[in-house]
């Protein structure tokens, strides 16, 4: 198979080898759940619950509050002990519901529709809203919004990123190799929901074995193929990997939908199969506990809301003195103050790393050498825009293309002198929002 990848990006090493061969396990049942009402892009859930209420396993919490929001379930059965702020695995706190469960797993109803594949796209979509999915592969956008495209923005193909570049992280990969049926039916019901004609699974070279068993498991299968993509950071990012599927070039500013494509994460395939199929709400995800500091790596299949220490327990517990802990993959994580915050819908790993790991080493002045510039997937000027967020003259960061930055972290990944060029082009961000809604 030809391999194929997009102009950019770097090659860090992928440090798979630590729970890759992993099988996914079933984490135990937690005592008490966290579930925060913003999980993901857009307008934070509203909740329907009260301290005090018995609550069932699947019940709805939170319902969305708006179009572009998520409903919210218990992810175990017992009763609402609080409504207030908790850390959150961002690395900040934000309002969540906390259970106390009953140590019984009660669910409410859930069906089998055995005709489900001919269920129309209507009624697709509702379950899929329904069922609080949004996109597992960290950003978190609402499922139902991205199915719904504009009249004017048809869409013909639907890519499945079974990628997973981002290092250490293997939750994908198991759940390709343990999963595969699962995710086919998912990607085929994605592409009746917006009548695209192709289906496609990008798949990084690094896992063959999973790029072998997809495209085993497509033999027959006309509209729908797998596509090999070469070992490179950020492949997985979806402007990336729309180029190197399809060699279509998402505008900037634009979204997929403008080149006729609509990107899913596998596990985000996984969960609309679960909620088309069984009216399964997204109550629990794969999530890869892994690092040079935790005794056994794991893949686990966890309850949405579980503390992260609960789940380092699970696994062994820490295996030297931690220097780092972060939500996420490295490159794009969030570092962690400590275990106490809880996963969530998005949470794909949780990092552990040793004090030597996470030293930090001081910023030098930049050296002009471009590598920046070189490896940038957007085509930007990292080093000129953190300058500019430096010297307060947002003007000039905003013309060198600070909002078009997805802080992938490629700059900061090659940069000599050690600037910290993601956290500059970021605290531009930060700053240019202020100054916008100060403006307003």
């Amino acid at each position: 198979m030809r391999l194929r990848t997009f102009p950019g990006g770097v090659h860090p090493h992928d440090e798979k080898h630590y729970s890759a061969s992993s099988p996914i396990t079933l984490a135990p049942l937690p005592a008490k759940v966290t579930i925060h009402v913003s999980q993901h892009i857009g307008s934070p859930s509203s909740p329907v619950v009260a301290v005090g209420d018995e609550v069932k396993t699947g019940q709805l919490i939170a319902e969305a509050s708006g179009f572009v929001s998520l409903n919210q379930h218990a992810s175990i059965s017992g009763k609402v002990t609080a409504i207030d702020r908790f850390p959150h695995p961002c690395g900040t706190s934000s309002l969540a519901i906390q259970i106390t469960g009953d140590g019984e797993d009660k669910w409410v109803e859930l069906a089998d529709e055995a005709d489900y594949m001919n269920l129309s796209a209507t009624e697709m979509k509702s379950r899929i809203a329904a069922a609080g999915i949004c996109g597992m592969g960290g950003a978190g956008f609402p499922t139902n919004v991205k199915l719904s495209p504009p009249e004017d923005k048809p869409i013909d193909t639907v890519i499945l990123n079974g990628v997973e570049c981002e290092p250490f992280l293997t939750s994908d990969y198991r759940l390709m190799m343990e999963h595969a049926d699962e995710i086919i039916s998912g990607l085929k019901l994605i592409m009746k929901t917006v009548n695209a004609r192709q289906g496609i699974i990008g798949i990084e070279a690094n896992k063959p074995d999973a790029m072998a068993l997809m495209e085993k498991k497509l033999k027959g299968e006309a509209n729908l193929e797998v596509i090999g993509l070469k070992l490179r950071y950020p492949q997985g990012a979806e402007k990336q990997l729309i180029y190197a599927a399809t060699r279509r070039k998402v505008p900037a500013g634009g979204l997929p939908m403008a080149v006729g494509v609509v990107v899913q994460n596998v596990g985000t395939a996984f969960a609309v199969y679960e909620a088309i199929r069984y009216r399964k709400p997204l109550i629990d995800r794969i999530i890869s506990i892994t690092g040079e500091g935790i005794k056994k790596p794991s893949n686990l299949q966890a309850r949405i809301g579980t503390a992260f220490s609960e789940l380092v327990e699970f696994c062994g517990g820490a295996s030297m003195e931690i220097g780092k802990l972060i939500s996420g993959g490295p490159m794009m994580g969030f570092a962690l103050p400590s275990l106490d915050a809880s996963m969530g819908k998005g949470s794909s790993g949780l990092l552990l790393f040793g004090k030597k790991a996470a030293r930090l080493l001081d910023e030098k002045s930049c050296l002009r050498c471009a590598r920046c510039v070189d490896v940038c997937p957007m085509n930007l000027l990292p080093s000129l825009i953190a300058s500019a967020v430096k010297y307060k003259d947002l003007d000039k960061a905003v013309e060198a293309g600070l909002n078009d930055c997805m802080k992938c972290g490629s700059c900061s990944y090659v940069c000599p002198a050690q600037i910290r060029l993601v956290q500059w082009i970021d605290t531009g961000k930060i700053r240019y929002t202020e100054a916008q809604r100060a403006k307003k």
